[in-house]
């Protein structure tokens, strides 16, 4: 039997090259499934997504899955896409262990903490402050970079993790410290300033909103004293004092130290990311 896709729409594209597209899974000509493909946002025309996938019931468990996320991979190649990015449940077990035989590789993956009633105590020994106007120019162009490097130390072209990371900061912090519903923290110890925290409002999942952490960092020579968790405490007691609870945030993999601290205050893991080179 032959497992082929099936254009179940049109193509969609906008100006700038992005386009998308949903197929219907088909064997022999009959419909098991459905996949969405689409350019992934943020990284241009060369990077695509297998945006859901999904086989019916009674065709489950026969390496349909499989076989679509290989023709799917075909059809992003067509499109000049140099790699294809997926984000898995975390609880979807076979699929993250298809992803794993295809070949996919973790780049990071989405956690989430549900928020305690009350806010917890504030850091002892640290001052926590917003962050001033004067503060704020230095700071981003330090997280542009360290943001753009992060994705380069990860497969990603530089000139377009560059782009991605200049494109997220325009469209996260339209006006800087003013940006609505954006709040960054600077600690200081002793009058020395050891790190920041940035959270903001954000859809967490589709129709669930909460905050989430943008952005934390610890400065050189001041890690190893607890100071990364005394602002994941500050990004609770900001988040509740929005409203929200739930806070959110993306790590990126191979960050291991980050996802020990993120799990013992109590996040879990919703969606892993990988990616594939497709040439």
């Amino acid at each position: 039997m032959t497992t082929t896709l099936r254009p179940a729409g049109p193509l969609q594209q906008t100006p700038d090259g992005d386009r998308s597209r949903t197929y219907d899974v088909c064997v022999n000509s009959r419909r098991v499934g459905s996949v969405r493909l689409a350019t992934a946002p943020g990284f241009g025309a060369g990077a695509g997504t297998i945006q859901a996938l999904s086989i019916e019931e009674p065709d489950r468990r026969r390496g349909r899955g499989a076989v679509a996320a290989l023709a799917a991979e075909e059809v992003l190649r067509g499109w000049g896409c140099g790699e294809v990015q997926i984000s898995v449940p975390a609880r979807a077990e076979a699929a993250l262990r298809m992803a794993r035989i295809l070949g996919y590789t973790e780049r990071g993956r989405n956690m989430l903490k549900e928020l305690p009633p009350e806010p917890p105590a504030p850091p002892s020994g640290i001052e926590v402050r917003p962050m001033t106007p004067a503060e704020f120019g230095p700071w981003e162009v330090e997280a542009r970079e360290s943001y753009a490097r992060s994705w380069v130390e990860r497969g990603v072209a530089e000139d377009r993790a560059r782009a991605k990371s200049e494109a997220a900061h325009r469209q996260l912090l339209p006006e800087g410290l003013d940006s609505p519903g954006t709040a960054i923290h600077v600690a200081v110890r002793d009058g020395e300033t050891v790190g920041h925290v940035w959270t903001a409002d954000r859809e967490l999942e589709p129709g669930v909103h909460g905050s989430y952490v943008y952005g934390i960092a610890v400065a050189e020579g001041h890690r190893g004293h607890g100071y990364g968790r005394a602002l994941m405490l500050v990004a609770e007691g900001v988040a509740l004092g929005a409203g929200a609870r739930l806070l959110g945030l993306h790590v990126f993999a191979g960050n291991t130290p980050a996802i020990r601290l993120y799990e013992s205050l109590g996040y879990r893991t919703t969606f892993v990311n990988s990616w594939k080179p497709l040439f």
